[in-house]
């Protein structure tokens, strides 16, 4: 298992979950990720990524949500779950994520080459 990999399992269990109030994909707009993240998500073709920029969405929605929820990036398990990316319908887990894990996410993100999901 590659550093990056490692890193990313540790954030992944340091980042606490919670329920999303079903229908709700607000935060599910473009964003960008680790390329190690990227290559764990299915492959889209370049059409399906310029009809989710299009629609200000991310190719990996579907109609039932998150097609690839178990293993969304960390920004996307990063939502709703620290105070400086809030839930814009309020919901958020009992505990955020530490502020030193924050930090140490941030700066793996800022470390890593990013590509838009």
């Amino acid at each position: 298992m590659t550093l990056d990999n490692q890193k990313i399992r540790f954030f992944r269990q340091h980042i606490p979950s919670f329920k999303c109030e079903p229908g709700c994909h607000d935060c599910c707009g473009p964003v960008t990720t680790s390329s190690v993240e990227m290559a764990r998500l299915p492959v889209k073709s370049e059409a399906e990524h310029t009809a989710a920029l299009a629609d200000f969405s991310c190719p990996h929605l579907g109609e039932s949500g998150c097609e690839v929820y178990e293993e969304r990036p960390l920004i996307c398990r990063l939502f709703g779950t620290t105070p400086s990316l809030i839930c814009p319908r309020g919901q958020r887990p009992d505990i955020m994520v530490e502020p030193q894990i924050e930090e140490q996410i941030n700066q793996f993100m800022m470390q890593t080459r990013q590509v838009l999901v």
